[in-house]
């Protein structure tokens, strides 16, 4: 009798089991997908500081807003400190440069893989100087050493920096601009010190300048002058901890809608 008590109870427990795992499989199952889906991601964005603007104000916006459970955080500086930072342990998911020998070093020491680099942007070179009270003798990169000082980034870093040493140096003028220069830690620097007039003239790209009415731009690198190209490629890092979720941004980096924006600061889409 107790056997028989006790297989029916055993039974019965059992039962309420079973249907309660049903139950549970059936919630489980759907709130274990939506847990899924909702799951909460930081992505680390580690961009070149001329990407700063178009970044904060409109494309990060735009992608948090169609992936609600990601974050976006942003470091904008000089491509050469990033490619530093990076290689120092920098927890970074994307990586974008405004030159493609920072990007080549990363790949050379296996941070990025070649195949997940995008040539993405193109920018221009300019010569600025300050909207006010501007040296009217500075027209041309030929005569920008009419300045008694120019802002120019550090070309050991800033690639911005070494656009410009290129320029002056295929015009022959390299080591008089570099006996005038300061050099900025980053291209927004360089804006800066032009916008307030600390420096008389500065080389900065075309999307810096056009981004406030405190400079004037007096002249464009052509490519006799300039004969490198100025490249923006991203990529997403080998050892991001969300690498699905960069792949993806890099991803919506490529569609119209982005490049829309890229083109609205002033960039030219890398054909």
């Amino acid at each position: 009798m107790m056997r028989k008590l006790r297989n029916v109870m055993t039974a019965g427990i059992l039962a309420a089991v079973m249907a309660l795992g049903a139950v549970g499989c059936q919630s489980g199952g759907a709130s274990s997908e939506d847990t899924s889906s909702e799951k909460s991601v930081t992505l680390s964005i580690a961009a070149a500081a001329s990407l700063e603007k178009c970044y904060t104000e409109k494309l990060i916006p735009m992608f948090e807003k169609e992936h609600s459970n990601v974050k976006i955080e942003g470091t904008y500086d000089s491509s050469g400190k990033l490619q530093t930072q990076i290689e120092q342990g920098m927890d970074a998911d994307v990586f974008m440069s405004a030159a493609a020998e920072q990007m080549d070093n990363l790949v050379d020491g296996d941070y990025i893989s070649e195949d997940d680099v995008v040539d993405l942007l193109e920018n221009k070179l300019v010569l600025i100087v300050p909207a006010e009270n501007a040296n009217k003798d500075i027209t041309s990169f030929e005569t920008a050493t009419k300045a008694e000082t120019i802002a120019v980034g550090d070309p050991e870093s800033v690639p911005a920096g070494q656009y410009a040493q290129e320029a002056f140096s295929s015009l022959d003028m390299w080591d008089d601009v570099n006996s005038k220069a300061s050099f900025g830690t980053n291209v927004t620097e360089v804006l800066n010190w032009v916008a307030k007039g600390s420096a008389e003239c500065g080389v900065v790209y075309a999307t810096d300048a056009a981004g406030t009415d405190d400079v004037k731009v007096v002249a464009e690198a052509s490519q006799d002058v300039l004969k490198t190209p100025v490249i923006y490629p991203v990529a997403s890092l080998k050892n991001s901890k969300n690498k699905e979720m960069a792949d993806e941004f890099v991803k919506f980096l490529q569609t119209d809608e982005a490049l829309d924006v890229f083109k609205s600061y002033g960039f030219t889409v890398n054909e």
